[in-house]
């Protein structure tokens, strides 16, 4: 990627700026720490150099200050480049995606990817380009409602890559109903069609981002989980049977989008199923995933959830605790959380408090939270979006400074993050 470029007053006031904060950061004395700096406005600041991602990632108040002034033009390069480039060798290289496998190890162990995306572009680009590696298999559910310019950026990117592939059927997804589940299985039955083998099948959101490399994740799924699926959750709580045991309409901000039943109240599950409540988030074993496809059980139990609210955090699993599933974890409760979240009702207890704002009751990170998000034995953190994208900026650069050391192959130069900024420039490395 070139560097930003700026006008002249623009590089010097971010000069000046970029050297007061570090000068700050290195050495504040009492006087500084107790007082509340002024620094002028700045526009943009080109790529932030690895000081203040590690300052922000350490958590020093100062970088927070600091970080507000900048503006970070990352996303729009990256949009730049998959809405001009039609050239795959030229996104891949300035994309920055990984090529090769970096051991042996990985190399035959391969994961499969369910993302389902419906804005963000360039922070999808992000989050695939953390995840990519050629032996891993890659299925994009791009909701039916995005823009056409969105979903033609996104197949631009697609079509650079054999392994990665947009599902055949989409659909119009909605925040808590039965459309979510569809474009799961939709994926599944894509990716067990497909020519590619792999052992695992993990579910992302685009607002979703790694906090462990590929071999970290490998790891663990090979050391605690090996050969078992990770679905966590517990019989279903009182306080949520309402979900199951009355019909629901599934809704979106355009309205409802499927017309639930006259009936209010809702049959029995089928086969005496006991119902469990649990995470969205999934890693499954390849013979799961066929499993579900094709058992009685499973399908019964898909028709089933139509019309309850949220059925992706019932199903799967549901599904996972018949003692006859392959891969199945009967006596699972909450183990082997995959996502680091920070949900308003547990501040105070599981974490210190939202940094960036609450969603649905689950917090958007901010800057502040980098620390805590850095820390986590989860293998991915949620949620994220574009307001502050320096908060992705930072986490990727960290994410790939780890991965490039734990590689065991020769590693590219493209594979490298620049270290480029407005009042240095080093070599990278």
């Amino acid at each position: 990627m070139s560097q930003l470029r700026a006008t002249k007053p623009g590089l010097l006031v971010c000069a000046a700026v970029c050297v007061c904060v570090f000068l700050y950061l290195r050495n504040p004395t009492p006087e500084e720490a107790e007082e509340e700096p002024t620094y002028p406005a700045v526009v943009e600041c080109g790529f932030y150099p690895d000081e203040l991602c590690s300052a922000l990632l350490e958590g020093k108040g100062a970088a927070l200050q600091i970080a507000r002034f900048c503006k970070n033009p990352h996303g729009s390069q990256i949009l730049a480049h998959l809405r001009t480039s039609g050239n795959c060798s030229r996104i891949s290289q300035e994309l920055r995606f990984i090529t090769r496998p970096l051991s042996a190890e990985e190399g035959n162990f391969s994961l499969a990817y369910i993302i389902t995306i419906h804005n963000e572009l360039a922070m999808f680009a992000q989050l695939l380009r953390a995840i990519y590696v050629p032996q891993n298999v890659y299925c994009i559910h791009v909701d039916e409602k995005a823009p056409k310019k969105y979903k033609t950026a996104v197949q631009t990117l697609v079509n650079c890559f054999e392994n990665i592939f947009i599902s055949s059927k989409r659909v119009r997804v909605a925040h808590t109903g039965f459309s979510r589940l569809q474009a799961d299985i939709n994926c599944m039955k894509d990716l067990v069609r497909s020519k590619f083998q792999w052992n695992y099948v993990i579910n992302l959101r685009g607002q979703d981002f790694p906090i462990k490399t590929n071999k970290e994740i490998i790891h663990y799924i090979r050391s605690k989980w090996n050969d078992k699926n990770i679905t966590p959750g517990v019989v279903q709580p009182p306080n949520v049977k309402s979900q199951t045991s009355e019909s629901h309409p599934e809704s979106t901000p355009e309205g409802n989008i499927y017309i639930s039943p006259n009936k209010r109240f809702k049959h029995e599950p089928p086969h005496n199923l006991t119902i469990y409540f649990g995470s969205a988030d999934y890693v499954l074993t390849r013979k799961f995933v066929e499993f579900v496809l094709t058992d009685a059980r499973a399908k019964d139990m898909l028709r089933w959830s139509k019309d309850i609210q949220s059925p992706e955090r019932h199903y799967w699993v549901t599904l996972n605790r018949l003692r006859d599933a392959p891969g199945a974890t009967p006596d699972a409760g909450w183990e082997g959380g995959v996502r680091a979240e920070k949900w308003r009702h547990e501040e105070g207890r599981v974490h210190d408090g939202c940094k960036g704002r609450y969603v649905h009751e689950n917090c958007v990170y901010g800057l502040g939270d980098l620390p805590w998000i850095t820390r986590s034995p989860s293998l991915f953190a949620s949620t994220f979006d574009s307001t502050d994208p320096l908060v992705v900026t930072c986490l990727e650069r960290w994410h790939r400074l780890r991965v490039l050391r734990q590689a065991e192959a020769p590693v590219e130069p493209h594979w490298r993050f620049p270290q480029d900024s407005h009042f240095s420039r080093r070599p990278s490395g």
